[in-house]
């Protein structure tokens, strides 16, 4: 077991590729050396008992064709020599020669009948004797009989040659699978092997690293994902840099007048009736600051897990009606129309009324900032969605694709047109509606500026 705290060191791919090839070499190659082994066997007793009673049909025509001059099997010694040299025991029947015989061939010879040939029925069997097969083949000759014995080891395809050639096979079966193994389990490994060596390097901050997208369909997709990874690190990375750069420069500019007029007030330069506008200035730059602090701690919070939300039945048609009574007064002073279009009758959705209101007055303190003095500002009630529009400027077409991304419009509008405090505003409002379980999207209005349609899940 692995100490505590160790990690458990892995197999490689290589290796267990390998080791697979081998086990399926090794279980198919002693599959079929089984099988083989059985067929094979058979098929080679039956063959040595075929030569063996061939043979014995020669013996016998010998005999019979010597017209009596070989009154047994035994004088014809140069096939009994022959037949001796190829392990096949030549034994005369009705002799007792009990003393030359081997006791495992006069057992065959009793268990087989081979006796019987002495009455003129030729004799062919196979018995086992102590676990030793003998084949058996007698023939009537002449004036008596003889029988030709053999174990079924000793014939020309015998049990050991057969198991050294199926045990060459297994050897030669399992080199194959150990090189085969190998050879593919280095070609398999390699491209993972850099696609791993990359995502350390991603992990070490290189954004440049990219993987060759080749080998199998399972490998180049992991290759493809380590690349998009990295795409996207540099994205987001590149994103955050312009976002913090904005921020930074927006905290500047209210730190920097703040500073100023306190140390003219700390100097004494200004005094008397100059010190409550001075203190306005230096308050507006404060809450300014707090406004922007705070919408950065609810992004902060929209990516942490315990954003807490209290989802409830809400009545979009009564929400946009209180918050009208708001938006219409600031619409006054700023000289841009307002109008409210509901239905007749409620709208029930399920959502947090206060963050459902929270992204109503963000969208509208954006379309309001742009709107010019005559134009409209509209908030309408949808069944299950709320719309903002106004007759702004609007916005590019390809500004819409963007439009929820932090900073994304700040820095494409800032010095142009009134941008909002550090570019948050809509990000934060994507991220409350979509932490509601809604959809939020950005298109054209009617009115000629944008159109913010917040669609919810009914109640």
């Amino acid at each position: 077991m692995a100490p505590a705290g160790r990690p458990r060191r892995r197999a490689s791919l290589a290796w267990r590729v390998t080791a697979s090839c081998l086990l399926v070499a090794l279980v198919a190659v002693g599959v079929a050396a089984l099988v083989s082994l059985r067929l094979v066997t058979a098929t080679a007793r039956q063959v040595t008992h075929d030569v063996l009673a061939q043979q014995a049909d020669v013996v016998a025509a010998q005999l019979d064709d010597s017209g009596g001059a070989v009154r047994s099997v035994l004088g014809l010694g140069k096939v009994v020599q022959v037949l001796e040299g190829q392990d096949v025991a030549v034994v005369p029947l009705g002799v007792r020669r009990t003393a030359d015989v081997d006791k495992g061939v006069a057992a065959a010879i009793t268990r087989s009948g081979a006796a019987r040939a002495l009455s003129g029925t030729p004799v062919s069997a196979t018995v086992d004797v102590g676990g030793t097969v003998y084949l058996v083949e007698a023939r009537p000759a002449g004036t008596g009989a003889f029988a030709l014995v053999r174990t079924s080891e000793s014939g020309p395809i015998g049990s050991a040659l057969l198991r050294r050639n199926i045990g060459f096979s297994l050897l030669a079966g399992v080199g194959v699978a150990v090189l085969v193994g190998v050879v593919v389990g280095r070609l398999l490994a390699r491209p993972l092997r850099r696609t791993a060596s990359a995502a350390h390097l991603l992990r070490s901050g290189r954004r440049d690293v990219r993987v060759p997208v080749e080998g199998p369909v399972e490998v180049a997709e992991v290759a493809g994902a380590v690349n998009e990874l990295a795409d996207a690190l540099a994205r987001s990375e590149a994103r955050q840099r312009e976002f913090l750069l904005s921020v930074s420069h927006e905290l500047r500019t209210p730190l920097t007048a703040v500073r100023g007029f306190a140390e003219s007030l700390a100097d004494g330069v200004v005094d008397g009736t100059d010190v409550a506008p001075t203190g306005a200035v230096i308050l507006r730059e404060a809450q300014r600051l707090d406004r922007l602090v705070s919408d950065l701690m609810e992004l902060a919070r929209l990516e942490a897990d315990d954003f807490a939300l209290d989802p409830m039945p809400v009545d979009l048609t009564a929400l946009a009606t209180e918050a009208s009574d708001v938006w219409r007064a600031r619409c006054q002073s700023a000289g841009v129309a307002f109008r409210l279009v509901t239905p007749p009758g409620p709208v029930l959705v399920t959502a947090d009324p206060r963050r459902l209101r929270q992204v109503l007055d963000g969208l509208a303190e954006n379309a309001l900032r742009v709107t010019p003095s005559g134009a409209p500002l509209v908030f309408a009630v949808l069944p299950g969605a709320l719309q903002i529009r106004d007759g702004g400027p609007g916005l590019a077409p390809e500004d819409y694709a963007v439009v929820f991304e932090r900073g994304a419009l700040h820095d494409r509008y800032h010095g142009h047109r009134p941008v909002g405090v550090g570019g948050i505003g809509l990000a934060l409002v994507h991220g409350l509606v979509t932490r509601m379980g809604g959809t939020i999207r950005a298109e054209p209005a009617a009115e000629g500026g944008a159109c913010f349609t917040v669609a919810l899940a009914p109640a």
